[in-house]
């Protein structure tokens, strides 16, 4: 289906907003700065579970560790939901990125798009496995448990340059992989559908991907597991290992070179090399 201009935020109501979808509040707005900067906010101002806001242009967009995500107007999909699982516990809610990641490989496969998860936060799509869409969850400080999850997804070509993420990947967009859907309203109504059916599970299993049947999904489409990866953590240090596994939390766990094994809950991975089987 080919792109239209703008985002409809009525025919995205029509489908998803309660009572006939599981959303109370969906809103488009043309800029702002960042949507889950503007979702955190609504937090404090108790805006209730399950809020979407989505920008056609962010100018302040970000990923992990702050660095800053290209939202171009009319190019991408660059929406924030608010989140209050109270049943989950704050140590769990770090799986809800996992949770995310297999709502976009869902919608990418829908549309005919080859994709797969790099941990923690990434899709990769196509041959070449090219950046196509990157999630950021923050959990917010307040009386109610709250979480707001971003997701940044590039629907149509980046014009502008776009700097390459950790290990040079370079960036790509859902028609340049031939996807049969390119409409943004049509793309947003299909990931917030897909995004409720795998965080309700999530929910009800307490934050446990295998209580929520998700962690081997997770597992089959993470690239990362069976490569030779270095790991960039805070503070400047790198570590060398081999990914076998993902937890129940969504942590990687990794052999490291010394031989050690090492669970790992934050961190940026850069690919080295595939491991033949």
């Amino acid at each position: 289906m080919a792109a239209s201009r703008h985002i409809d935020v009525g025919r995205l109501r029509s489908r998803l907003l309660a009572p006939v979808g599981p959303y109370p509040s969906i809103n488009v707005v043309t800029r702002t700065g960042s949507t889950n900067a503007d979702l955190r906010a609504a937090v404090v101002e108790g805006e209730p579970d399950r809020t979407v806001l989505i920008a056609e242009e962010q100018t302040a967009g970000t990923g992990r560790r702050g660095r800053s995500w290209a939202s171009p107007q009319g190019q991408g999909l660059y929406l924030s939901v608010l989140l209050r699982p109270a049943e989950v516990p704050m140590a769990a809610l770090g799986s809800l990125a996992a949770v995310a990641g297999l709502a976009l490989t869902d919608v990418a496969a829908e549309i005919g798009v080859d994709a797969v998860l790099k941990w923690p936060n990434d899709v990769l799509a196509g041959p070449n496995r090219a950046k196509c869409a990157g999630v950021l969850a923050e959990a917010v400080s307040s009386d109610e448990q709250a979480v707001v999850l971003g997701i940044g997804l590039n629907v149509l070509p980046v014009r502008e340059h776009v700097r390459p993420g950790p290990g040079g990947l370079p960036a790509t967009s859902l028609a340049e992989q031939g996807a049969r859907v390119t409409d943004r309203t049509d793309l947003a109504a299909l990931l917030l559908a897909a995004l409720h059916e795998r965080e309700l599970p999530w929910r009800y299993a307490r934050g446990d991907l295998a209580a929520a049947g998700l962690l081997d999904t997770y597992r089959e489409r993470c690239a990362t597991l069976g490569q030779q990866v270095r790991l960039e953590i805070a503070g400047g240090r790198s570590r060398l290992g081999m990914a076998v596994d993902i937890d129940t939390s969504g942590a990687l766990v990794v052999d490291e070179e010394d031989g050690g094994r090492r669970t790992v809950f934050a961190a940026d991975v850069v690919h080295l090399r595939t491991v033949p089987e």
